[in-house]
């Protein structure tokens, strides 16, 4: 056997040598020249186009050389015609066909003619060669590879839907900035990402955006956005909360390796920009912590599934709330802002809410610590003030109020006393573990709560307050809905498939329960609230057409956090305080419990009745003041002065803790 394979290792050089070189090759004597040769021809072909016109070139001079001595030596022109001339004239017929015509004598034009043809494969070749260069550079520059050459600019790093609702967030954060930029990085064609941000944001309002395509994991690829010198990143959670029915769709895994090369890529001399990163599994936070831990004050991980159960659950409980949400978390119209040059070390936090005209004063932050609703006798000191407020421009000349309280106005709250609660979950996802155990959290003792769904298997944390039941059928069959939905419900919610359906069936599985739902509570007249959520933003006006009261588009309202996040880093704990259920929540209570009906006072009024009973109000919602499609408007921050007569159906928006 050693035998036979050294003789086919020897027949297979052999082999091998007969077709380099033509001849057989002896061990040793190294590569022939015909393969060295083809070698260093496809070397220089490798260069692109400047190579490829290089060749082009020398065989053009080759070609005209030759032709014109042959001219020369056949003595095909005159013989008084030199070298030079010669070549001249051989160069112009390879290179214009119509040179032949001039031509006399019918051998200088055979020779001339042939020369004309080889010129045409010539030319036409090197026509080739550079519109294919001119491709191939179009081709990069659609590709954006070029670095991103700025500063103090927002990176965000992947792509989904939530992307548009982040960049439109950004281009209102940014009215006042000097030629803000924003640079996208995601995989996909920088053409085709730029189109479809033109088409769903097309108001810029004077931000420019630098798409790159790139994958966000690879080191040279981020490179391209220059994160170091940006002022924040936002990383985020890549695909649709649709995208999850693919068992391994996993899109933690690019976060963290995200997270993992922003930080190979940080320069330890500086200190870099502000991270917010989105993830789907709690499970992943911890590591995710671990990979920001050196610039902990810096990084911002948000829990997508916690965020959204929580959100569901308090506008659950208080019907207009998410409307109040959506108000704070986004930049159109009166947002959440800090003021710590407000001079009034001295003051109570109830003197605090009542010193300003057009801003709210909503609690006080001291660093990473934040308190919303303190006690109304809390000294104000050197901390500084949770405002909401219609831009931060204005909060360093926001003018002082003058108004009177009227203490003559004030109503007293009716004792209601504390009974056991029944609500209906409809459908499963990933999130309604957490939305059951928040439910759990803020139930009376002895309440029960209903799941029902037709996919999943329910499960979730040990419970002290409810007593669910679980019943597996068809949610969007009526029969079954009226079973389960009793018109005395104090309340419903509806989630979306999102971990069995694709995002657009689970949203119109949705909207088919909303309708039904809406209808057996209309024939009851039942008050009950409906609470649904929704994937995508595009089906909220398709929930009004069934008189929801409230939804929570999960992506969005994500989206609009994790821009808030990355433009001011306090407002973390500001956004903790607000949606956990040990501190103070929205509260939209009415208003005949702050004033007395029928009588016209002022906004400032209210405020000081609130902050009598503990609360901090900000906002009313009256059914007078709903825009069409709505159930109930809501206005946040309102003047201090400004004159105020409550109605049937009207309520005040608070911060209270219970």
């Amino acid at each position: 056997m050693g035998r036979t394979g050294q003789t086919l290792r020897r027949r297979t050089a052999q082999s091998i040598g007969e077709r380099q070189g033509g001849s057989p090759q002896k061990a040793g004597t190294g590569v022939g020249w015909g393969a060295r040769l083809r070698y260093g021809f496809d070397n220089t072909m490798s260069r692109g186009t400047p190579a490829l016109v290089a060749w082009l070139f020398a065989v053009t001079v080759v070609v005209v050389l030759v032709f014109a001595v042959f001219d020369i030596v056949t003595s095909l022109r005159d013989p008084e015609v030199g070298f030079g001339e010669a070549t001249w004239q051989s160069l112009m017929h390879a290179l214009d066909p119509g040179a032949v015509a001039a031509d006399t004598g019918l051998g200088l034009r055979i020779v001339m003619l042939v020369l004309t043809i080889v010129g045409l494969f010539i030319v036409s070749a090197l026509i080739g060669v550079i519109a294919a260069g001119i491709d191939a550079r179009i081709a990069e520059l659609r590709r954006g590879r070029s670095v991103v050459l700025e500063k103090d600019h927002t990176v965000i790093l992947g792509w989904s839907e939530s992307i548009f609702t982040v960049i439109s967030e950004l281009t209102i954060a940014n009215e006042s900035r000097r030629k803000p930029i924003v640079a996208v990085l995601a995989p996909g064609d920088k053409v085709d990402m730029e189109d479809e941000i033109r088409a769903k944001v097309p108001e810029l309002r004077g931000t420019r955006i630098v798409v790159r395509s790139g994958h966000p994991t690879d080191l040279a690829d981020l490179a391209l956005v220059s994160p170091s010198t940006a002022r924040s990143v936002i990383v985020l959670s890549p695909g649709n909360p649709g995208d999850a029915t693919d068992d391994s769709f996993d899109p933690d895994r690019e976060v963290v390796k995200t997270l993992l090369a922003l930080r190979s890529s940080e320069d330890d001399a500086s200190e870099g920009p502000r991270v917010v990163a989105q993830l789907r599994d709690a499970t992943n936070l911890e590591v995710a912590r671990l990979i920001g831990k050196r610039r902990a004050a810096h990084t911002s991980l948000l829990d997508i599934r916690e965020t959204v159960a929580k959100l569901v659950v308090q506008t659950s409980r208080q019907s207009g709330a998410a409307a109040v949400y959506r108000e704070l978390f986004d930049y159109d119209g009166d947002e959440i802002y800090f003021l710590s040059d407000h001079g009034m070390a001295g003051s109570t936090y109830a003197e605090a809410q009542q010193a300003f005209e057009s801003v709210s004063v909503i609690g006080l932050v001291d660093g990473e610590n934040a308190r919303l609703n303190p006690a109304a006798d809390t000294v104000v000191g050197d901390r500084a003030l949770v405002v909401v407020a219609e831009d931060d421009s204005i909060l360093s000349s926001a003018p002082r109020t003058s108004v009177v309280v009227d203490e003559s106005v004030f109503a007293e709250r009716p004792e209601i006393e504390e009974r056991p609660t029944h609500g209906v979950l409809i459908g499963w996802n990933d999130r309604a573990p957490v939305i059951v155990s928040e439910l759990d959290r803020y139930a009376p003792p002895g309440s029960t709560l209903t799941v029902l769904t037709a996919y999943g298997e329910p499960t979730w944390p040990e419970l002290s307050n409810l007593e669910v039941t679980v019943v597996r059928a068809k949610t969007t069959q009526r029969a079954v809905l009226d079973a389960h939905v009793p018109p005395d419900a104090d309340q419903v919610l509806v989630v979306c498939y999102a971990d069995h359906l694709d995002a657009e069936a689970a949203d119109a599985t949705t909207l088919i329960t909303l309708l039904h739902v809406r209808d057996i509570l209309a024939l009851n007249a039942s008050s009950t609230p409906v609470v649904s959520e929704m994937i995508d933003d595009r089906n909220r006006a398709l929930a009004q057409v069934a008189d929801v009261d409230d939804v929570v588009v999960s992506g969005e309202i994500v989206s609009l956090i994790v821009t808030q996040l990355s433009e001011d880093s306090r407002i973390e704990p500001v956004l903790a305080d607000l949606l956990d259920s040990d501190g103070s929540e929205i509260y939209l209570r009415p208003a005949e419990w702050y004033v007395r009906p029928g009588v016209e006072t002022t906004w400032a009024t209210v405020v000081a009745s609130a902050a009598r009973r503990g609360e901090t109000a900000l906002g009313f919602a009256s059914p007078g003041l709903a825009d069409a499609g709505s159930r109930v408007g809501v206005v946040v921050n309102p003047a201090k002065s400004e004159p105020l007569e409550i109605g049937p159906g009207d309520r005040v928006v608070v911060l209270a803790e219970v």
